[in-house]
C-alpha cells in the first residue's frame, strides 16, 4: 500500500494526528475513534495494523497493553516527495497573505 493511501483514509490520519501527540495504548486510540467515527474496536484494530504493516506506526507489548507510537520515516519520504511542488508554493502563499491583509483593512483589524 502506497503511503498516500495511508494517508486518504480519514480514519488513519486521525490515528496518526493522535500518535503524534505522544504514544498511546491500543484501547486509548480505540475509544477516541470508536467515539469520533462510530467504528467497532475490530475495525480501528484494522486500522492500527495497516499503520502498522505500511511502517507509520510501531507497536510494542507493555504487559497485557500494546502501546503504538508514531514512525516518523514513512512522512518524511511523503515529504521528500513533496519537495518537487514547493516550488509553486510561495506565489500561492503570498496571495494568500495580501488577500488575508486585505480582508483586514476592510474591517478595521490591525491583527
Amino acid at each position: 500500500m502506497h503511503a498516500f493511501d495511508v494517508l486518504g483514509d480519514p480514519v488513519r490520519r486521525r490515528i496518526l494526528e493522535l500518535l503524534s501527540e505522544r504514544e498511546h495504548a491500543s484501547g486509548e486510540v480505540v475509544t477516541v475513534i470508536s467515539a469520533e467515527f462510530g467504528i467497532s474496536q475490530a475495525g480501528v484494530s484494522q486500522h492500527l495494523k495497516v499503520l502498522r504493516d505500511t511502517g507509520f506506526a510501531q507497536v510494542r507489548p507493555e504487559g497485557t497493553r500494546r502501546v503504538y507510537v508514531l514512525d516518523t520515516a514513512p512522512l518524511r519520504d511523503i515529504d521528500d516527495w513533496l519537495e518537487r511542488f514547493r516550488v509553486f508554493w510561495p506565489h500561492k502563499l503570498e496571495a494568500l497573505a495580501t488577500e488575508v491583509a486585505r480582508g483586514k483593512k476592510s474591517r478595521g483589524s490591525d491583527d
